[in-house]
């Protein structure tokens, strides 16, 4: 028998010895197998699942060996007992030690794919241990983002969604994470990728997804994320419709964003007479929004809105004495809509694009 854990490997013919001597003594004696020695075979089970070897393995070895000792010989009750004892032993060590493996391996893997959204991280090491999780970096991958907050991979509806995700599309194929609590899917770019990203988008029970592009390299990742979490936040600003979106859709947004002051003087000048109107721009405001994504159908505009055709007609006659620009008018419709899209974006007029909070006072237009 395996008496402690000292030596680099696990010697099957030490055992064979140790196992007959053991045999032979329960069968002279009837005794049960006592409690260092039921520990011993833990411990044995143990160190070989940490060298790779299978449960079955060790049982077959286990039956091999009885079977020489019993050749020929009647078999008690006693010495039946002491073999099931035996393998109950040896797969109970067997068990703690591979479900200790796989609880490394799944600490090792969270921290791996946090290192893997961080902007933070080693390149170098990152491309080192991707490999072992099945992710070749060198290749493109797109990563999605689901709004919300709050989750937790511990959650048992996180862990169900990660089981159906790995079932269908397997382990090396997707990663899923938890990142400032919000969901996020790690996809390789290629043919399989729009199905893993719509099947994240189903499970992820109707709430609003954003896919970065896909980006190679070490920081392919990370840059991917970026997009599609900046795009999601952008798209909950917006109010945007789809629960499925595309951070290459958005990419105007960030664009109008990087000078945030001249999207407050665009604000400004072209909306800003607006809040002259009766109760203010937020009315006037809405309109414009409406009639835009009908694409200037003023019809379905005005059924989005509630009203009849004619009192549509008659907001859009006031925005353009008011402004001095027509939405139907394909230039002035460009400048209209971008203020537009900048002014959702600054949260105006609810905060005025100065950064001071709008006074809400009614004009007299």
């Amino acid at each position: 028998m395996a008496t402690g854990r000292a030596g680099s490997g696990v010697s099957a013919g030490a055992e064979d010895g140790s196992w007959a001597r053991l045999l032979e003594d329960v069968a002279r004696s009837g005794r049960r197998l006592r409690r260092a020695e039921l520990e011993s075979l833990r411990e044995y089970g143990d160190r070989a699942a940490e060298e790779g070897r299978g449960l079955a393995e060790l049982v077959d070895e286990r039956l091999a060996a009885a079977g020489r000792v019993w050749e020929g010989q009647p078999v008690d009750a006693a010495s039946m007992a002491a073999l099931r004892a035996a393998v109950a032993a040896l797969a109970t060590g067997h068990g703690r030690a591979y479900r200790e493996r796989l609880r490394r391996e799944e600490a090792g893997r969270r921290e791996f794919v946090a290192d893997l959204l961080s902007s933070r991280s080693d390149l170098g090491r990152l491309a080192e241990h991707a490999e072992r999780f099945g992710l070749n970096l060198a290749c493109a991958h797109v990563v999605a983002v689901a709004e919300g907050d709050g989750y937790d991979l511990e959650d048992p509806q996180v862990r169900a969604l990660e089981r159906q995700l790995l079932g269908r599309f397997g382990e090396e194929e997707v990663l899923l994470a938890v990142k400032h609590g919000r969901l996020v899917c790690i996809v390789p770019a290629g043919p399989g990728e729009p199905a893993a990203i719509r099947a994240f988008a189903e499970l992820t029970q109707g709430r609003r997804v954003v896919v970065g592009r896909p980006h190679s390299g070490p920081g392919g990742v990370v840059h991917s994320y970026e997009e599609a979490r900046n795009a999601l936040e952008q798209a909950a600003q917006l109010g945007l419709d789809g629960k499925l979106l595309n951070a290459a859709d958005l990419l105007v947004l960030p664009v109008l964003l990087r000078d945030r002051e001249a999207l407050e003087e665009l604000v400004r000048g072209v909306l800003g007479p607006l809040r002259k109107a009766r109760g203010g721009a937020q009315l006037l405001l809405e309109t414009l929004t409406a009639y835009a994504d009908s694409r200037y159908v003023a019809a379905e505009a005005a059924r989005r809105l509630g009203l009849s055709v004619r009192a549509l007609a008659y907001r859009i006659a006031h925005i353009v004495r008011l402004t001095g620009l027509d939405p139907d008018d394909a230039l002035q419709r460009y400048t209209l809509e971008t203020a537009v899209f900048g002014a959702r974006l600054l949260g105006w007029p609810d905060q005025s694009a100065d950064g001071r909070a709008a006074d809400g006072r009614a004009g007299d237009g």
